[in-house]
């Protein structure tokens, strides 16, 4: 395996050992920021208050790869970036910068310092477990036309990051292993052999897989065994299609051409479980667009979510429904409504076409918005009170315990931030993670990328990657 240590390396012994004495490393029963209680603690922040420690591990980290061949370094921000600044001006090698969130002034920027297209950047990183962290730096870079072959970290925590870092073709290095540490700590007389072992277990017990996937505990259900819960055909499908395509993407296809929507549809199909449109605008729209519309959610297996957002009495909301130019119960299967109207609203769509299925707009993600508080709760009792036909919400976190009911989130980016018109953006591992939410809404990141096919399989993966990071934790919890 590429970075493991020579443990009878006493420079390395010797870091091991004084990040325990710093606490940068600590054993007992932690709960961390998720909630989980946890064996093992690592603090490597605390590093930057010890400048012979980070010196020296930064040392340790461009001796490892001072073979490989790259033109710039790129620490994972936050606590990577003095690492990097360190290896950077010890050895004469430019650095650039991923900002977690881009600005909505200035340059806007995604990547700092100077750069080409084609040039090669090593990702500088302190602790890697899944390696979600590294390739969410890895996706930033490569959109601005950077390649990135290598990482190296102090730290493999041996969950599966390695390998999962080798499925996207990015060698990783590291100083040493978790191994190594109980190894050196219990030798140092700094742990006990009871501690080696319930950490040994606890590591062992909580991998990702090789392709991105952990065994998914009973404390957070699978898609596949929420789809048996659901008495809607709308939903039990749904969640069938994201158990069997390891999706939890939805596309926001906000063009106005037909012909280009078709072909951006036909591209990122074999990635998403939802295709959410906007019908009205469409400049050339015609009935022949909804028929092969129709037949690319056939040909990958994708569900069709109008974004129709009904807002009116019961009466006008049918006619809205079914007839006028677009006749949307003819090919959607899903849409949405205001819970404005009260739950006439949702009664009126119902008897159209009872066998679809309708998400209230519970919150929404544009700055200022009113779909808050009071409006909120009485969303998720319409909902609840409703289940029949209606099944989940837009919002941008998880309101309901019911397995039954969908969350989808909309305003989602690799990178967190607020364009110039007040949409916030939120990232998969916030959305799905973080806020507990089941599918992520993607517009422009996809549509407007270089390569719109191979946006949405960064997405997919992400987005699943965040699914199976909340189940473990619930795991281990």
């Amino acid at each position: 395996m590429a970075g493991s240590m020579n443990v009878n390396d006493s420079n390395i012994e010797s870091v091991i050992v004084r990040l325990h004495s710093v606490n940068a490393v600590k054993f007992g029963d932690f709960k961390l920021k998720s909630g989980i209680q946890s064996p093992v603690y690592f603090d490597l922040r605390v590093m930057i208050s010890y400048p012979e420690i980070m010196v020296d591990i930064a040392s340790l980290l461009w001796n490892k790869v001072s073979s490989c061949k790259f033109k710039t370094i790129c620490g994972v921000p936050y606590t990577a970036l003095p690492l990097a600044t360190l290896m950077s001006t010890s050895n004469n090698i430019p650095m650039l910068i991923r900002r977690k969130e881009v600005k909505g002034y200035g340059t806007n920027k995604l990547i700092e310092g100077v750069y080409e297209n084609g040039d090669s950047c090593l990702i500088v990183e302190d602790v890697v477990s899944s390696g979600s962290s590294i390739i969410e730096t890895a996706q930033a870079l490569q959109s601005c036309g950077i390649v990135v072959k290598e990482a190296v970290v102090l730290l493999n925590r041996e969950q599966g990051g390695h390998d999962k870092l080798a499925n996207e073709g990015i060698t990783l290095y590291s100083i040493f292993t978790m191994s190594d540490v109980l190894r050196v700590l219990n030798k140092a007389g700094k742990m006990s052999s009871e501690m080696v072992e319930k950490v040994t277990a606890y590591i062992a017990e909580n991998k990702f897989h090789t392709n991105g996937q952990a065994k998914l505990p009973q404390q957070v259900l699978g898609y596949g065994e929420r789809a048996k819960m659901c008495n809607n055909p709308v939903s039990r499908k749904l969640f069938e299609i994201m158990e069997e395509k390891k999706s939890n993407l939805a596309l926001s296809a906000d063009l106005s051409d037909s012909k280009q929507l078709l072909q951006l549809i036909e591209k990122v199909g074999p990635y998403v479980c939802i295709v959410k449109t906007h019908i009205d605008i469409l400049d050339d729209f015609d009935q022949e667009f909804t028929v092969k519309l129709k037949q690319l959610a056939a040909k990958f297996n994708f569900l069709i979510f109008e974004d129709r957002k009904f807002a009116d009495i019961g009466n006008t909301v049918k006619h809205q429904f079914k007839g006028g130019v677009y006749h949307i119960s003819d090919w959607a299967n899903i849409v949405n409504a205001h819970a404005v109207p009260g739950a006439g609203v949702v009664h009126g769509l119902k008897e159209v076409d009872a066998s679809k299925g309708c998400l209230l707009i519970a919150e929404m993600s544009s700055a200022g918005n009113l779909a808050t508080g009071s409006y909120t709760e009485a969303a998720v009792k319409m909902a609840e009170d409703n289940k029949d036909f209606v099944i989940g919400f837009i919002s941008v976190s998880k309101l309901s315990t019911d397995p039954t009911l969908i969350h989808m989130t909309p305003g989602v980016q690799l990178e967190s931030g607020q364009d110039n018109l007040g949409q916030n953006y939120l990232t998969p591992t916030e959305v799905i993670t973080n806020r507990c939410s089941d599918i992520i809404i993607v517009g422009r990141g996809i549509y407007q990328a270089a390569d719109p096919a191979e946006a949405a399989r960064q997405y997919q993966v992400a987005g699943y990657d965040a699914f199976v990071t909340r189940a473990t934790e619930a795991m281990i919890s």
